[in-house]
């Protein structure tokens, strides 16, 4: 493990320009970390924690769209763990190799949604959860085709040039901020005390009594959920709140499934192809390899590591795209890289690689029992809220230390970054007064103005109106191509724009030993 607070400088290719990466003294344990076995067992569980209510969300959100029965529910959520064990495998194994856990993406959920709407109402397919999920699976896994290509010829790692620290910043920070209104912390009914214990605890442990006793400062998320689930469930068993309460523990729950849950591919039935279905999912694709590239740069700021090289982005996001495909195959809604395991990163300083593969194995057993998935079902929203709070909250400082690069005197930096802060906000925000792509379509009156023009002009602006729908609905997505076009035509600097400080601290392509490399091509051996 590198010495906590080293400054780290290498030769670079270019004309031996130093890199100066500064470790950071908050890691407890670096990249390439191999804890004890005991004790990193238990850190990939509190990883694995931090996401599952939202690995849990998506797969519930999809059933009920679907009218999905309670039996199947269960299989499906098994289903999402097992995909998320093996994608965060092959991702840290062959992918980009960062300890970032992979799972169900909301960016996908938006076309996701749209697509089950029209099969259900019997426009595609006709109608039923079976038939909507065929659909989705197809969609999924063509536009995720798009994305391997779009990986490994190195499409995505070309956009690394026109990448500065001014549109990184508001990208990661959006990633947190879009969640500030997630209905586990907004709903009306919500459960402040429950709430404020789960969120006073992770703050007690990881920032209070980290210096009291190591636990503390490598379990806080892990001891604050079983802390406040525990109060939680005593206060349900009791009586003391109602099945109505939003943080009643349904304990009965746990055993209402069966404990083996068949999990294959194509376990529902041949995939289906519809081209405009393809096309929505797509543009969720383009916001998730948005948001994931924020995600690397996230993981190697708060690690103190160099930024992401164009190879490695490019393997990333091509292994996500990979693991698109799988996810298809096994009949889920998508995976991606998830922005609370950084966040969990940050709490404990627990960044190793090792630690994330040993929770995804966990995870991938576990993904087929089925009380498994029905314990995890039963933590309740005012502890998901709660985690949420703290883990988004670290996301957006992170962001925002990226600012430490560039000219803050600067005006066209500052009107670059707030702009993309503000309309990240503002964009998906007006999109949530509408509930799918169907309904924002007949608010711009497209099929009434399309009426007499030939089916296929309806159906490419329909593509193009999905497209700009399901965009708009990811902050991320907005504020980062915003503040990517302001940045790269606004005149400035390469010094003031912070390209020039991050020269110094970017990896060489040499750096990054793909799997090809290291096990197959020149390095083998060496």
């Amino acid at each position: 493990m590198t010495e906590q607070g080293d400054h780290v400088a290498d030769g670079c290719s270019d004309g031996g320009l130093e890199r100066d990466v500064t470790v950071s003294d908050e890691i407890e344990y670096g990249i390439d970390d191999r804890p004890p076995a005991a004790e990193s067992f238990v850190l990939g569980v509190q990883h694995y924690l931090t996401m599952v209510g939202a690995n849990i969300a998506v797969p519930l959100i999809l059933a009920g769209a679907m009218g999905m029965p309670p039996d199947v529910t269960a299989r499906f959520i098994g289903t999402f763990f097992v995909v998320s064990g093996i994608a965060t495998l092959a991702q840290t194994t062959f992918g980009n190799r960062y300890p970032i856990v992979q799972g169900a993406p909301f960016s996908m959920l938006a076309p996701a949604l749209a697509i089950i709407a029209v099969v259900t109402s019997g426009g595609v397919g006709g109608g039923g959860w079976e038939a909507a999920l065929l659909q989705l699976q197809g969609a999924i896994i063509v536009a995720a085709t798009v994305q391997v290509l779009m990986g490994y010829l190195g499409l995505v790692g070309k956009l690394r040039r026109f990448l500065s620290p001014v549109v990184i910043a508001p990208t990661i920070a959006l990633i947190g901020l879009a969640l500030f209104n997630a209905p586990q912390i907004t709903a009306a009914n919500q459960s402040w005390p429950l709430l404020g214990l789960t969120l006073g605890l992770i703050l007690l442990f990881s920032q209070y009594l980290d210096v009291k006793a190591r636990a503390f400062r490598l379990y806080p998320v892990i001891l604050a959920l079983v802390i406040a689930w525990v109060v939680a469930a005593a206060l349900s068993t009791t009586g003391v709140i109602g099945s109505s309460h939003p943080g009643h523990v349904a304990l009965g729950q746990i055993t209402d499934t069966q404990f083996l849950l068949p999990i294959y591919p194509f376990q529902w039935g041949t995939p289906q192809l519809t081209i405009a279905f393809v096309v929505g999912m797509f543009a969720g694709v383009l916001a998730s390899i948005v948001e994931s590239i924020g995600d690397y740069y996230a993981v190697a700021n708060l690690t103190g590591s160099a930024a992401p090289s164009e190879k490695r982005i490019n393997h990333g996001i091509g292994m996500e795209g990979l693991m698109n495909v799988f996810s298809g195959i096994m009949g889920t809604g998508g995976s991606t890289s998830y922005s609370e395991n950084i966040g969990a990163i940050g709490l404990t300083g627990v960044a190793s690689r090792y630690v994330v593969q040993l929770g995804a194995v966990v995870m991938l057993v576990v993904g087929f029992l089925g009380p498994f998935g029905q314990l995890v079902a039963t933590i309740p929203d005012p502890i998901v809220g709660g985690l949420f709070i703290a883990m988004f909250a670290q996301i957006v400082a992170v962001g925002v230390s990226n600012l430490r690069h560039v000219d803050l005197d600067s005006s066209r930096n500052t009107f670059v970054v707030g702009f993309a802060l503000f309309v990240g906000l503002a964009i998906p925000a007006y999109m949530g007064n509408f509930e799918s792509t169907i309904a924002f379509r007949e608010a711009i009156g497209l099929e009434a103005a399309l009426a007499s023009f030939p089916v296929w002009l309806e159906a490419a602006a329909q593509a193009v109106v999905d497209t700009v729908y399901i965009i708009g609905s990811t902050g991320m997505a907005v504020g980062g191509l915003a503040a990517l076009v302001l940045d790269n035509t606004i005149p400035g600097s390469r010094e003031e724009r912070g390209l020039a400080h991050w020269d110094r601290i970017t990896e060489d392509e040499s750096e990054f030993d793909s799997f090809w490399d290291r096990w197959v091509g020149t390095d083998r051996g060496q």
